[in-house]
């Protein structure tokens, strides 16, 4: 079937692909500079510790602020699109002696900015509360020790001034993600003592005046951590609180809850709540795994409610790191799999089946949402793709292993 076949076949549900098309232009999803050196950063060589964990020895990780550019470049290329690119604190780039995270500043981030108007793309940030002597026990912003507590409140202000910084030099808002690993391998014997120590430190953080017009704070629960299974400071339920006490947003992660929960449920309560959505795209297998995103039901719902609820009201990071096959390739097909979802939420008539929900047709609903399922979307996403300049299908992989062949290998 061609496009143009596709384009009659969704116009007789109501559905205007050109403006699919357009819309899922507009779409700028964050992508994660950590996927491409298993979330090791600039500073040591020591990896990634508190409660985070990557798998794999695949060849070609990047080891310098260069190689992982180049790398973040050529996966960008395949990807349809104009998007973001997300980093870490522990990606500064440091001349001779490293600058701790209490003290980093603009400086560290001049290369990326750089790099960043360079390639067009805008950038989002997050401080880096883990793989640090400072969080060595599993805790930082909730530490009884003082010391501790201060050294990461320093490091969270620095973060928000930096994020400043690249909302004025790239002309646009700046999403920083607070996640902290803090918390318990074995029951503890207070609860709410370091949730206190935790809020106030936030508290104090956030007493710094930074441009609510430059920077978007987000605040991320988790479930759990590899090592802190028992008890997470953050919570689902201490997180919405102290966001909608703050006033910053709450931030969902795909992997961040119980595998029965349903992530896309949450959504609807969230804007509601928040007015806009943050979130990472994720996939857990029996935990917090941050497997590549694959093209499942999860993510389907996930994209359905942004599609509904308006893109607009949503900021969309990809999260998840595997050291078990390419990394160049993790990134390019996660990103495309999130789009495809998207996509497909675009091709489908909501107002039409909600009227079905409303009016209590639940066969008629049932039976149209099964085989809208079967409707030519591949049609649609080759037309998107021909016109930002990239392959539909699966031969952008054959640019990939050449990639590999060419400079991964060498490394």
């Amino acid at each position: 079937m061609s496009y143009k076949e596709a384009q009659k076949k969704y116009a007789k549900i109501g559905i205007d692909t050109e403006k699919a098309i357009k819309d899922l232009g507009k779409i700028a999803i964050s992508l994660h500079c950590w996927q491409g050196d298993d979330v090791g950063g600039f500073e040591t060589t020591g990896g990634a510790s508190g409660g985070i964990q990557t798998t794999g020895n695949y060849p070609g990780k990047a080891r310098t602020p260069q190689e992982l550019m180049k790398d973040l470049e050529f996966a960008l290329a395949l990807i349809p699109g104009r998007h973001r690119v997300n980093l870490h604190a522990c990606y500064g780039i440091h001349e001779g002696k490293v600058t701790d995270r209490d003290k980093l500043s603009e400086k560290n981030f001049e290369p990326w900015v750089k790099w960043a108007k360079k390639t067009g793309v805008k950038l989002d940030f997050n401080p880096t509360f883990f793989s640090h002597p400072m969080a060595a026990d599993g805790l930082t912003l909730s530490s009884p020790d003082s010391k501790v507590r201060n050294f990461w409140i320093k490091h969270g202000i620095q973060c928000l001034k930096i994020g400043e910084y690249f909302a004025k030099e790239l002309k646009s808002p700046c999403g920083i993600n607070f996640w902290c690993p803090d918390g318990y391998k074995d029951e503890p014997s207070d609860r709410l003592g370091p949730r206190k120590r935790m809020a106030d430190s936030l508290d104090k953080i956030f007493k710094y005046k930074y441009n609510k017009k430059l920077v978007i704070p987000t605040f991320e629960s988790k479930l759990f951590g590899i090592g802190l299974e028992s008890y997470t400071v953050n919570s689902h339920e201490f997180v919405m609180g102290y966001a909608m006490k703050k006033g910053i947003l709450a931030l969902l992660d795909m992997g961040h809850f119980h595998l029965t929960e349903s992530v896309a449920d949450k959504i609807s309560s969230f804007l509601m709540t928040f007015g806009k959505v943050a979130f990472h795209i994720s996939r857990p297998v029996r935990w917090d795994s941050d497997h590549v995103i694959r093209q499942n039901d999860d993510l389907r719902a996930c994209a359905q409610e942004i599609v509904k609820m308006g893109p607009e009201n949503f900021i969309v990071a990809l999260d998840y790191f595997d050291a078990s096959i390419n990394r160049v390739a993790a990134w390019v097909l996660g990103m495309r799999n999130m789009q495809k979802e998207l996509l497909k939420a675009m091709l489908v008539p909501w107002k039409d089946l909600t009227k079905l929900q409303d009016t209590g047709a639940l066969t008629a609903q049932l039976v149209l949402q099964e085989e809208y399922k079967n409707y030519p979307v591949d049609e649609v996403w080759a037309e998107f793709c021909k016109r930002n300049g990239v392959v539909a299908d699966e031969a952008w992989f054959k640019q990939v292993e050449k990639y590999e062949k060419d400079v991964l290998l060498k490394r």
